[in-house]
């Protein structure tokens, strides 16, 4: 008669990989180590020599105290006095080319879209205007220079859209 197998003749499953990963860390902290010595260039098994004693000791000499400028540097000798202050620029006017005015904001919207295919920016202000009511304008700027309006505005020309050169000065509070 044959005799039955049996279930524990072979090992456990868990025990065995569970000694897969504790060697699997061994071997990674080992690794982890040597790199990390290799990188900073550090070597912990070189033999460190001590340094011979100085056979003579030098006195200390204490160092200069260092000499400040900043009295003769700041503008006048008087304590009170203020330095001048330049006098206030004219501002530069800024250029806006206003494209268009609508109470409607969906019409805004469509010209401001028109524009955006054409690569012009523009921007939409809405305003109260005294007996007329609410208005959408469109424009496009602020530009600071004369020759780059003059080029947006035959953009627009050359697509049939009529734009009005809006000229704007900055009052002093405005500017920085």
């Amino acid at each position: 008669m044959a005799k039955p197998a049996s279930r524990n003749t072979g090992r456990s499953g868990g025990s065995s990989v569970f000694t897969g990963v504790l060697i699997g860390l061994i071997v990674g902290a080992i690794l982890a180590g040597v790199v990390a010595l290799w990188i900073t260039g550090s070597n912990p098994f070189k033999h460190i020599t001590p340094s011979p004693a100085p056979t003579q000791v030098k006195p200390a000499t204490p160092e200069a105290a260092p000499s400040f400028d900043f009295y003769k540097v700041l503008p006048g000798d008087a304590a009170g006095e203020l330095p001048p202050t330049a006098a206030p620029a004219a501002p530069t006017p800024r250029y806006y080319l206003q494209a268009g005015a609508f109470q409607n904001p969906n019409d805004a919207d469509n010209l401001k879209a028109r524009l955006a295919l054409l690569g012009v920016e523009a921007v939409i202000q809405t305003t109260e205007v005294a007996d007329k009511g609410l208005f959408h304008r469109v424009r496009v700027g602020p530009f600071n220079a004369i020759d780059e309006v003059n080029r947006t505005r035959s953009l627009l020309a050359q697509n049939n859209i009529p734009a009005t050169l809006v000229k704007e000065i900055p009052t002093s509070q405005e500017t920085p």
